[in-house]
């Protein structure tokens, strides 16, 4: 299985509100579209096709009563009773199909492909398949499953005419995003093996004040982190349970660290 990273979702009230924040920061982000019928929609920040999803919902009456599926985004959303912060992440496949099949041979619950579309702004249509996989009361959800319908070469040359891909005013990259769990190499071990992943680095982050297992990802690698006492880790296993908390990138001017509706933005030099 050859998995890139493809986007990490942050739910929020309003998606079309950071925006701004988002632009004070450095950050490129553009309003993104309504997915019809589903009581959603979002805003967007591209770090070439790794990228941010700011996942609101206009109709959350809607999106309650709808028919989740087990492991999907919004089963989570739902779950996590929308609280604001960041709730799942995706990895990107050219064979959704082969994936399935694979996932199910390791034993895991697995539902789709979904074929899903969302409206832009513009009124075009852009459309893709999910995947949705898992263990039952898996505490920390796996990535779902995405496969756009264009390739990576025309999805790029697109958003980059719209201006969804944009000029960050630092030319600072993608580097992945950091879970909270309770036991970062047992947690990481078991994401490698489902996922065909290779472990990396294992270190000790002292800011977090804690223990952090790397699993290698084209696009925008895996951090997890449990904690080695009190700390930034400790604190949200402690309120939110397992989970994505902070997003990472490379090639600031200087290293610092923001945050936003419950999200943490650490940047390094």
């Amino acid at each position: 299985m050859a998995f890139v990273f493809d986007h990490l979702v942050q739910f929020v009230e309003e998606p079309k509100d950071v925006v701004e924040p988002l632009k004070q920061q450095g950050i490129h982000a553009v309003e993104g579209g309504v997915h019809e019928g589903r009581g959603t929609y979002n805003a967007l920040s591209y770090f070439d096709l790794s990228y941010i999803e700011y996942l609101g919902t206009y109709d959350r009456t809607l999106v309650a009563k709808t028919k989740h599926l087990p492991h999907s985004l919004i089963e989570t959303v739902v779950n996590d009773n929308f609280n604001e912060g960041f709730v799942r992440f995706a990895v990107r496949t050219k064979d959704i199909k082969g994936v399935a099949k694979k996932l199910k041979e390791q034993g895991l619950s697995v539902r789709g492909p979904v074929p899903l579309y969302r409206k832009r702004p513009d009124g075009s249509i852009i459309s893709w398949q999910l995947l949705y996989a898992g263990e039952e009361n898996d505490s920390l959800q796996l990535p779902f499953i995405i496969q756009w319908d264009d390739n990576d070469d025309e999805r790029r040359q697109e958003q980059v005419e719209k201006g969804v891909i944009g000029n960050q005013s630092e030319k600072i990259d993608f580097a992945g995003v950091t879970f909270a769990v309770n036991d970062a190499e047992q947690t990481a071990r078991k994401w490698s093996q489902y996922l065909g992943l290779e472990l990396a680095e294992a270190y000790v982050d002292k800011e977090l004040n804690a223990n952090v297992q790397v699993v290698s990802l084209n696009g925008g690698d895996l951090y997890f982190a449990s904690p080695r006492g009190k700390g930034v880790v400790a604190q949200v296993l402690e309120e939110r349970g397992e989970r994505p908390f902070q997003v990472n990138f490379s090639g600031a001017k200087e290293t610092h660290t923001f945050e936003l509706l419950n999200g943490r933005y650490h940047f390094e030099k």
